[in-house]
């Protein structure tokens, strides 16, 4: 069942505007669409909105921040790969990288046809998450490390790929920001309208990117 957080009185005064803009966190094992065919879990059980779409998308295993919008300029502004917003990820992998390790994220890796542009990778500690439903599968014998990445573009499964290029296959993957936006104090499953500062800070920016 769908759930979603209610307005403040702020966000109600931006209603004038003709456009919608929301920052939803999405679970795991949900597609970044309104409907499918085949039944399977949708944002559209989580966002009862009309007329508002994805700003790219999540893969259906991946988890977090995704941006709804109305505003359909806006919307390939901060979507189109030319425009290089930057958008940041947790990574879970299979065992523990070396800053070593990383470098090559860090300078750009081969993968199939392609070059990945630098992007930045380091080891954090285990970052403030709710469990996953289901749970990633536990192996005693294999430790797990948790890395931030920011990167200005995003190919198909691409932060998956570049981990197993490394030698650390991605487990678990949460989008934390797209550009200026954070998904901090948003539970999975549940969205909010931008404030209208937001909206402003985020279309400044986007505007003044080439």
């Amino acid at each position: 069942m769908g759930h979603y957080l209610d307005h403040t009185v702020g966000d109600r005064r931006k209603s004038a505007s003709p456009h919608r803009y929301l920052l939803f966190n999405k679970p795991y094992d949900v597609l970044s669409q309104f409907t499918d065919k085949a039944g399977r879990a949708t944002i559209g059980a989580f966002v009862p909105v009309p007329n508002v779409y994805p700003v790219g998308r999540l893969d259906r295993d991946s988890e977090g921040l995704l941006l709804l919008t109305s505003d359909g300029r806006f919307q390939h502004q901060l979507s189109h790969p030319k425009f290089n917003h930057p958008k940041t990820y947790w990574v879970q992998v299979e065992r523990i990288p070396t800053d070593e390790d990383l470098e090559a994220i860090r300078q750009g890796l081969v993968i199939k046809d392609y070059r990945t542009r630098p992007a930045a990778a380091q080891v954090i500690p285990s970052p403030p998450v709710a469990p996953r439903v289901p749970p990633i599968r536990y192996r005693k014998s294999v430790p797990t490390a948790w890395l931030e990445v920011s990167l200005t573009e995003g190919r198909n499964r691409q932060v998956r790929r570049m981990t197993a290029a490394i030698g650390f296959p991605t487990l678990r993957l949460i989008r934390i920001g797209i550009a200026t936006l954070r998904i901090d104090g948003i539970a999975p499953g549940t969205w909010r309208d931008l404030t209208s500062g937001e909206v402003k800070t985020l279309k400044r920016g986007v505007l003044s990117r080439p």
